[in-house]
């Protein structure tokens, strides 16, 4: 009898679970699912916005694909220190990497050191309950601050507006942990800015994105009118352009609010954050369209009062140890998923972090035919090592399916105390002892 391939999956986000449900789904593997948390389902627990229910839903469907036989969830093990890609190796007949672009990029000015100044990810990151959050720093410093500027145009940059700018009462039936309610009730905010190198109609939000910002109960809208003129044409994509500068305009004639107040800053480029050991300002300079669609300075510099920056200016994925990577680029190198016979990829940190959840779908798939079509070739190395003698020689504490499940049942019942479906369990020791009674 030919025994299963096996194959080891390195992180639980939508890529790896769909790579790792088409490859067992004919019953003829048998895939370890690696994650360096407890818990599954990477950015889907951890990067789409708490209010965000729908598409945070998603998880449930994630979540039955635990069912299909021959997969197993090794969660709280790190590839890359608990153990190595190279040991992988050795232990399954493939690999595929799906571990996702988690790095922010920079904006390469000067004082993007200061205290205050964080990228996307660390502040999604604590308001999703993540166990690695640097909870000590916003947790003493957002109560101290006034004013916060958003850098970016894309969906995450809407996310961490909306979150800052929602009450306590619209973010109630949230899964967010106690810890970070309290943290954000407690916020003295009163202004919110929104700063985009470009105009409405190059933004990468979505429509849907955009218009929950006209939908905050207690926020009035101040849109600043340079960008939305003719710049449309610049686009290429008229028809959502076009919907999106109307959006925008739309709240222009709003009357005045005594709640907060959201900025919206077009052709607006950041040249410098400004402050003595934290961040107090950020200088902008405004900007223009040439002739040829790309943007220049007018030589009109803004000093806009902030304690609190948050750039969201795109991701990048980091490099393993002895895994070909594009520093560039921030991917793997890789075509059509493979980065050489019998070491994959798929998701973000093959492709780069572009498209929606359901994108990881159709790019899992390709993977998984390229591993398959290399299987049919006899192209693959045989494994010989054991992994779980691998991991018991090293007193790794994994999590299993059943202890993510007990998880699971203990965030639900959580939430039922609060009068809500679930709330997230964010310390990481908390978890792994809850995992041992699954």
């Amino acid at each position: 009898m030919v025994r299963p391939l096996r194959v080891a999956v390195v992180g639980s986000g939508p890529s790896g679970m769909y790579a790792a449900s088409e490859l067992v789904s004919d019953g003829h593997a048998e895939v370890d699912v690696f994650d360096r948390l407890p818990v599954p389902f990477g950015l889907v627990r951890y990067g789409v916005a708490p209010d965000h229910f729908s598409i945070r839903s998603i998880r449930d469907t994630l979540d039955r694909i635990w069912d299909q036989p021959g997969i197993r969830f090794i969660g709280n093990v790190t590839v890359g220190t608990d153990v190595q890609v190279a040991e992988l190796r050795e232990a399954y007949d493939a690999v595929i990497l799906t571990y996702g672009a988690s790095a922010d990029r920079l904006l390469g000015i000067p004082g993007e050191s200061l205290t205050g100044c964080v990228g996307a990810t660390d502040f999604v990151a604590w308001y999703c309950g993540h166990p690695d959050a640097n909870r000590d720093f916003f947790e003493s410093y957002l109560p101290t601050v006034s004013h916060a500027a958003v850098i970016g145009l894309g969906n995450v940059a809407v996310d961490v507006a909306r979150i800052l700018a929602k009450t306590a009462e619209e973010l109630h039936a949230t899964d967010m942990p106690v810890h970070v309610r309290k943290t954000l009730a407690a916020m003295a905010l009163t202004d919110i800015h929104i700063l985009g190198r470009r105009g409405p109609a190059h933004a990468t939000w979505t429509t849907k994105e955009l218009r929950e910002l006209g939908e905050l109960e207690n926020c009035a809208m101040e849109v600043d009118p340079i960008g939305l003129e003719s710049e449309a044409a610049w686009s290429t994509d008229q028809r959502v352009a076009t919907r999106n500068v109307e959006v925008v305009r739309s709240w222009m004639d709003r009357p005045a609010s005594s709640g907060r107040k959201l900025h919206l800053h077009f052709l607006t480029r950041p040249i410098a954050v400004a402050g003595t050991n934290q961040v107090s300002m950020v200088q902008v300079e405004r900007t223009a369209f040439t002739q040829s669609g790309g943007l220049a300075s007018t030589g009109e510099v803004l000093d806009l009062p902030v304690e609190f920056l948050v750039r969201s200016i795109g991701y990048r994925g980091t490099g393993l140890p002895g895994v070909a990577f594009n520093d560039d680029s921030g991917t793997v190198v890789q075509n059509e998923g493979r980065i050489e016979p019998g070491l994959y990829a798929a998701g973000w940190i093959k492709r780069g972090p572009s498209g929606i959840i359901g994108t990881n779908k159709k790019d899992a798939s390709e993977t998984v035919a390229t591993l398959l079509a290399d299987v049919q070739a006899g192209g693959l190395p045989t494994s010989t090592n054991e992994i779980d003698e691998l991991l018991s020689s090293r007193n790794l504490e994994a999590v299993t399916i059943a202890g993510w499940r007990a998880i699971d049942r203990a965030e639900r019942e959580l939430g039922t105390q609060f009068g809500i479906d679930r709330m997230t369990i964010s310390d990481r020791a908390s978890m792994i002892e809850i995992s041992t009674l699954g």
